[in-house]
């Protein structure tokens, strides 16, 4: 039995239902409400119609398109973006383009993924200390190249 994800979209945005290419495909792929481009350098909230409902215990992120971001330098600003299972107002992707030539988004074009997970059930507790690890206090490159 699968979990059921509500989502709405405008009856001018039912073609913007996000879809998966392939079964085996784990995110669905979030496609442009609207014409924009983004210059080198900009950064772009770009609609795409989507609101959803989800079970409390989930969360849906919006990831960047691997072929996107290879091809083109285009990528998800806050990678991944996270949408709470509150949130219902539209999910928009926040795209920033490295590479150096505009980059045209028609409407319709595929432009981030849509990757829901379930949250397990945490509980945060204060301790006055942590048990010791091998890797200890060693941070950002601490374990060599």
């Amino acid at each position: 039995m699968s979990d059921k994800i509500l989502i709405q979209l405008s009856p001018e945005d039912r073609e913007l239902l996000p879809a998966k290419q392939h079964a085996s495909d784990a995110a669905y792929d979030l496609r442009s409400a609207r014409e924009l481009t983004i210059l080198p350098g900009e950064i772009a909230g770009v609609p795409t119609g989507v609101r959803l409902q989800l079970p409390a215990d989930f969360v849906a992120e919006v990831r960047p398109r691997s072929g996107l971001a290879l091809k083109f330098g285009i990528t998800v600003l806050n990678t991944p973006g996270t949408i709470d299972a509150g949130y219902r107002g539209e999910i928009q992707a926040i795209l920033i383009n490295h590479g150096k030539a505009p980059f045209v988004i028609h409407r319709g074009d595929r432009i981030a993924q849509l990757l829901f997970q379930r949250l397990p059930s945490t509980e945060l507790v204060l301790v006055n200390s942590l048990e010791a690890s091998d890797r200890g206090e060693g941070g950002f490159g601490s374990t060599g190249r």
